[in-house]
């Protein structure tokens, strides 16, 4: 199974990127040119750029609402309120991501609840439809995946925090720790593991992000929220560039593992 759908799937794509090919007819050998065009336009750069953007909003927000919201939910007493919480924070993360695009293009339209609610504090001169603003699609779009992805780190990080010896915080409370001591010295630490799965995912999800760009801005306006995956469907099945969406495609994943691998080496040198 895993030879039929991931193996010889690569290799196909690996094969393809060294043609000229529509997907149709005569396929003609060109070496790496489309690995040259993918580096050389203009576009197809900014597109990557795009993604790299993204990922301080995928990763670097969500992490650390989430240390911050899972902290405040393990000070809290075991119960209802607290159960309930993890619930509400988790559900953005069982929502389709393209049902989210949708559902947050709405919010941000010129008439939609953010401005609403800008209004509300008397900044409605703030208000702006989003997501059709050259300067504010791109981090609105991000501030999208920070909200879906918020969820799952909090419930992460929070069995994280439940896996640490509870004795540590009793013996660094009679030294005299206070609150932000207690955390940097045995919480943070503690979840050194789970931040790493959480960063890997993250990244991931930044760099092969499609649903959310798709269904709440197609990469517009102009390209402010292209990104590659994006960029990959439109050469394949609109221009029928089969090599160079292949070319992009092998690009995106070895961009992918050089992001990755680090922080999983990290995180392994950590332990040791």
């Amino acid at each position: 199974m895993y030879i039929g759908f991931v193996v010889w799937p690569l290799f196909m794509g690996v094969q393809y990127s060294f043609y000229d090919w529509n997907g149709v007819g005569p396929a003609t050998w060109v070496g790496l040119d489309n690995y040259v065009k993918v580096f050389s336009d203009p576009y197809l750069l900014g597109s990557i750029r795009n993604a790299f953007v993204l990922i301080a909003f995928f990763t670097v927000i969500p992490i650390t609402a989430g240390l911050m919201l899972a902290t405040l939910i393990r000070s809290l007493r075991p119960g209802p309120f607290s159960r309930a919480s993890q619930t509400i924070l988790f559900l953005p993360q069982i929502i389709p991501l393209a049902a989210a695009g949708i559902a947050w293009s709405w919010m941000y339209a010129q008439t939609g609840a953010v401005n609403e609610i800008l209004g509300w504090f008397g900044l409605g001169w703030f208000a702006r439809p989003w997501l059709a603003d050259y300067g504010t699609a791109l981090p609105a779009v991000g501030l999208i995946g920070s909200w879906v992805l918020t969820g799952l780190c909090t419930v992460l990080l929070l069995t994280g925090i439940g896996k640490i010896d509870g004795s540590l915080y009793e013996a660094v409370r009679l030294d005299g720790a206070g609150w932000w001591r207690e955390f940097f010295t045995i919480t943070l630490p503690g979840l050194r593991q789970e931040i790493a799965v959480l960063m890997t995912l993250s990244v991931i999800a930044a760099l092969s992000s499609f649903d959310i760009i798709y269904t709440s801005t197609q990469g517009g306006p102009g390209r402010a929220t292209l990104v590659p995956a994006l960029s990959i469907y439109r050469i394949g099945f609109t221009q029928s560039d089969v090599g160079l969406a292949s070319a992009f495609g092998i690009v995106l994943m070895i961009m992918v593992l050089l992001c990755v691998l680090p922080i999983q080496r990290l995180s392994k040198a950590g332990d040791r």
